[in-house]
């Protein structure tokens, strides 16, 4: 039997509303962390909610893609501070509308061997936000624009 090849990814996922809340997106960039090939690149529209559902959206589709792609470690990088600190169990997620999209982060992250995740700033960010303006802008999903 063969051993399949340990995929490590980086991911950058943002997430944003006109309004708050308001015509929503999430953005995913995922690239591989051996060379930074990218592998996926997704725009996500979500309709009307706020911005802290739509970073949550962010994550889920990134969990979701990096499982499809067979990753075994994921690093994945936001510029929400508050999802990030509520994902490494630094703040409680108080508010209902995100305890579930909470919940199912953290089912998803332990398909993996490896889950990390961390803040950056929003200029590091800039491929995940332009994926998730296409998504508000367009009405639609812009879905693996990398292929």
């Amino acid at each position: 039997m063969m051993n399949k090849k340990a995929l490590m990814v980086l991911i950058n996922i943002d997430g944003g509303a006109r309004g708050n809340p308001g015509p929503a997106g999430a953005g995913v960039v995922i690239k591989t962390a051996d060379d930074g090939t990218v592998i996926f690149e997704g725009g996500f529209f979500l309709g009307k909610a706020t911005n802290n559902v739509a970073e949550y959206h962010g994550l889920l589709e990134a969990l979701t893609a990096a499982d499809k792609l067979q990753a075994d470690s994921v690093e994945v990088f936001s510029d929400s501070e508050l999802l990030v600190r509520q994902m490494n169990g630094q703040y409680r997620v108080k508010n209902s509308g995100l305890k579930p999209l909470y919940e199912r982060a953290r089912r998803l992250k332990g398909k993996f061997t490896s889950f990390t995740i961390s803040h950056v700033r929003r200029e590091e960010n800039k491929a995940a936000d332009k994926l998730v303006n296409q998504a508000i802008n367009l009405k639609h999903n812009v879905e693996d624009a990398a292929n």
